[in-house]
């Protein structure tokens, strides 16, 4: 859970207690390769709503527009927030790679 509230908090890191529902989710809804689905399709069995659909909708208080317009800014801020990560997990892991080619009839070695 650190490491998702680090990416929700990247530059707002006094604020993490706020964020916390939104980590937990994210979370809940991520697929986990160790059991083929996600922690809320297997606790539930089916799979979660989306946060967006209920984004769209328009509503005539404006307390609830103002709710919104703060949940697409959240959102926003955290697809920056994980794309900026990605990129910089993309380039350590490019640091240690070398590109390299082989002709047929090269011996390799294998580590496994």
């Amino acid at each position: 859970m650190e490491g998702y509230l680090l990416r929700f908090v990247f530059d707002k890191q006094t604020q993490w207690v706020k964020w916390l529902p939104l980590a937990e989710w994210w979370y809940n809804t991520s697929f986990h390769i160790a059991m083929k689905m996600t922690p809320f399709m297997a606790l539930y069995g089916y799979h979660p709503p989306s946060i967006t659909s209920y984004l769209r909708e328009n509503s005539k208080v404006q307390a609830i527009e103002d709710h919104i317009e703060h949940q697409q800014q959240v959102l926003q801020l955290l697809k920056d927030n994980l794309t900026l990560a990605q990129n910089r997990m993309k380039q350590n892991a490019d640091q240690h790679r070398s590109e390299i080619s082989f002709d047929v009839g090269d011996w390799v070695f294998l580590w496994i």
